[in-house]
């Protein structure tokens, strides 16, 4: 089984999490750009973190033979943040210029607040001049009505609805998502969010069409697994080898290939590592190296 993992913050995961992703099937990642637990009040402290996600995270995957891609944004906590907001919108053309950059996100709500909206629709505006697409961040709170703003200042800002992920989604959203015609991500969690058995309810419910499973892999319980487990679980729920495929490779792939940075079959080749220290770092002692 080939997955795509669509979603996943390695910035806060060790290497051991790369070995158990590869052995279960992961062979590429998109890491978005997200909030790194606690406030950040310099813009520099996110170009410093965007660059990591462009050459640090990417050369950490490949240690693995995981392709590792990413997506740049402005999360919609640190859009609050007057101290950092404005100057981070403003620097982020460079960094979505780059071939890794297959889209713009996380961006979306947190709080519903005034800034948000406005940081959202800049953001939206980015990913259009720069013919990219958008991972969008949806709120833990207030689910249902997060949603219908979503969608709604998609629509005002005339934003393509097949060029948008919408995320986190559960039962009470799905139908919004469907009906709007983007494509729909689900966050897979140990406690919160969606887990096996109901994610798979949901595929039965709406079938698989724009579907997009994630393991999310931040700084709080979650397991990076977890898109592999429910594969596992669509399979013995009785759904064929290709349809599991459809959702857990040829999905994200479809997406994110609307960035024209994504080519499928480059995918087959494993990532090339030349066996040089990634700028004096030992990460590869005891790797022959």
């Amino acid at each position: 089984m080939r997955i795509f993992e669509p979603h996943a913050h390695m910035y806060s995961r060790i290497t051991d999490d790369y070995e158990r992703m590869a052995l279960s099937g992961v062979e590429a990642i998109l890491e978005p750009a997200f909030w790194l637990g606690q406030p950040r009040t310099h813009v520099g402290t996110f170009l410093d973190y965007f660059d990591a996600l462009l050459g640090w995270e990417r050369y950490r995957a490949a240690q693995h033979g995981i392709h590792h891609f990413c997506a740049i944004a402005l999360n919609p906590k640190e859009a609050n943040d007057d101290r950092v907001n404005a100057g981070v919108v403003e620097a982020m053309p460079r960094y979505l210029a780059k071939d890794g950059v297959l889209a713009v996100g996380e961006i979306g709500f947190d709080d519903m607040t005034p800034r948000e909206e406005k940081f959202f629709a800049a953001q939206l505006e980015l990913a259009r001049t720069t013919d990219l697409p958008a991972l969008i961040h949806t709120p833990h709170r207030d689910k249902k009505r997060g949603v219908e703003r979503t969608l709604d200042l998609l629509r005002d800002v005339g934003f393509p609805m097949e060029r948008a992920l919408v995320d986190h989604n559960n039962e009470e959203t799905v139908g919004m998502c469907t009906d709007a015609g983007c494509w729909i991500g689900f966050s897979i969690y140990p406690d919160t969010k969606m887990d096996e058995g109901r994610m798979v309810a949901i595929l039965q419910r709406w079938g698989t069409d724009r579907m997009i499973l994630n393991s999310a892999c931040d700084w709080g319980k979650s397991d990076p697994l977890k898109v592999a487990k429910t594969a596992d679980r669509m399979r013995r729920g009785g759904y064929s080898p290709d349809e599991i495929e459809k959702v857990v490779w040829r999905n994200p792939i479809a997406f994110f290939a609307q960035s024209g940075r994504l080519v499928a079959e480059d995918l087959d080749r494993r990532p090339v590592v030349d066996g040089e220290l990634w700028q004096g770092n030992s990460i590869l002692r005891g790797q022959g190296a």
